[in-house]
C-alpha cells in the first residue's frame, strides 16, 4: 500500500506517519517550499525510513494545483490523507486569506485530480469540530449543523462539503473525519493545551514564572492524537466511504485542564495563571462535545487515553524537556538572558 499525507510535518502527520510504516505502508509526504522547513516530528522516521525509500518527501503546495496533480500521478497512491491547513484558530482572524485558501482550493485541487484518476484513490479530508461553532451545549454527531465561528471553521465547512460532492458526484472515495480536539506531546506550542504543559514542565524546571491564558471557560472534547490517526485509518479501509466524528464524549474547560496538570506536580494552579484579553478570540466557540457513536459501533474505535491520562503524558514530557533545557543553560549552552518565546 502507498499513501500520500499532506500536512506530514504537524502533529497528526508525524503520528500518522508512524503508524502506516508499521502496517507496511510506503508513505509519501508533501512538503510546502520555505525559507524554513521544520520537520522535527519525523527527523527520526526520516532518517530510519528513507534510505530504504519507505517514506518520502515532495516539494509542492496545495495552492498549486498542476504540481498538485503531477505529484499524485507520479506518486500513483492508493490513500491520499488531506491534513495540511493553517489550522491555529487565533491565527486564521489575523490571516483569513491564507487560512481559507489552503482549507478550500487544498481539498478542491485534490479531488479535482482523484476525478479524473483511472485509479480508484481514496481520499481523507481532515474536517474539524471547529466546523459546529459550539453555540450549544449538546452533544454533536455526523447530522449536527454547522455555525463556525472562525475562518478556520468556514473554511473546513467548504472542504468538507465539497469531498461529500465529489463523493455524491463523481464516485469519489472520499472520507470526512469530524475530528474534535485531540492533543500530544507533538501539538504546536501556541495551542493551549501544549501551553499548559510546557510552562509546568518551565515551571517545575524554575525557567518560568508565570503563564498567561485567555477564555478558561472555553470547553473542549480532549482526546489523544495517536489514538485519532488510527481512526482516520479505520475510516479509509470501511466498504464505503462516509463522514465519522471521532471525539471521547466527555468536555472540559481550560481551566481544568490547567488544573490537573498542575496538580500532577502538586502545585496550585491558581499561583501560576494569569488571564489576558489579548488571547481572547474576536467570536469565541464556547462548548464542544462529541458523539463518537457512530464510530465506536461500526469502525469499532474507541480512545484508548482518558482526559487525565492524555494531561499526565503531556506534563510529563514537558518536564523532561525543561531540565534538557536548563541543563543546556547551565552548561553555558544557551545564553543566561535566552527567554522562551512569549506566547
Amino acid at each position: 500500500m502507498k499513501a500520500l499525507i499532506t500536512g506530514i510535518t504537524g502533529q497528526d502527520g508525524a503520528y500518522l506517519t508512524q503508524l502506516l510504516l508499521d502496517k507496511d505502508y510506503e508513505v509519501h509526504g508533501l512538503l510546502r517550499r520555505s525559507s524554513s522547513i521544520n520537520t522535527s516530528r519525523i527527523d527520526d522516521l526520516i532518517s530510519e525510513y528513507t534510505a530504504e525509500n519507505r517514506l518520502q518527501l515532495h516539494y509542492s503546495d496545495l495552492l498549486d494545483s498542476s504540481s498538485i496533480t503531477n505529484l499524485i500521478n507520479s506518486i500513483n497512491p492508493d490513500e491520499i490523507y488531506n491534513l495540511a491547513a493553517q489550522s491555529h484558530v487565533s491565527v486564521s482572524f489575523e490571516n483569513p486569506i491564507y487560512t481559507t485558501q489552503v482549507g478550500t482550493l487544498g481539498s478542491i485541487t485534490i479531488l479535482e485530480a482523484l476525478k479524473h484518476s483511472d485509479k480508484k484513490i481514496k481520499f481523507y479530508q481532515a474536517s474539524s469540530s471547529e466546523m459546529f461553532g459550539g453555540g450549544s451545549k449538546e452533544s454533536l454527531n455526523e447530522s449536527s449543523a454547522f455555525n463556525p465561528k472562525s475562518p478556520y471553521g468556514a473554511s473546513k465547512v467548504f472542504a468538507h462539503d465539497i469531498t461529500k460532492i465529489y463523493r455524491d458526484s463523481y464516485d469519489v472515495f472520499g472520507v470526512n473525519g469530524i475530528l474534535f480536539n485531540h492533543e500530544s506531546p507533538l501539538r504546536g506550542e501556541t495551542f493551549v493545551t501544549r501551553k499548559i504543559s510546557k510552562a509546568v514542565g518551565r515551571i517545575t524546571a524554575g525557567i518560568q514564572e508565570k503563564l498567561t491564558l485567555g477564555n478558561l471557560d472555553a470547553s473542549r472534547d480532549w482526546g489523544y492524537a495517536k489514538d485519532y490517526v488510527q481512526g482516520m485509518w479505520l475510516m479509509m479501509q470501511h466498504e464505503n466511504p462516509e463522514d465519522w466524528v471521532l471525539a471521547t464524549g466527555v468536555t472540559k474547560t481550560v481551566r481544568e485542564f490547567a488544573i490537573e496538570a498542575f496538580n500532577h506536580v502538586n502545585l496550585n494552579w491558581e499561583d501560576f495563571v494569569l488571564t489576558s484579553e489579548k488571547y481572547l478570540r474576536p467570536n469565541e466557540v464556547h462548548y464542544l462535545l462529541g458523539d463518537s457513536s457512530k464510530a465506536r459501533k461500526e469502525l469499532k474505535w474507541k480512545p484508548s487515553v482518558d482526559f487525565s491520562g492524555l494531561v499526565k503524558i503531556m506534563v510529563e514530557y514537558d518536564i523532561n524537556e525543561a531540565k534538557k533545557d536548563l541543563a543546556l543553560l547551565k552548561d553555558n549552552l544557551i545564553s543566561p538572558t535566552w527567554e522562551y518565546p512569549k506566547i
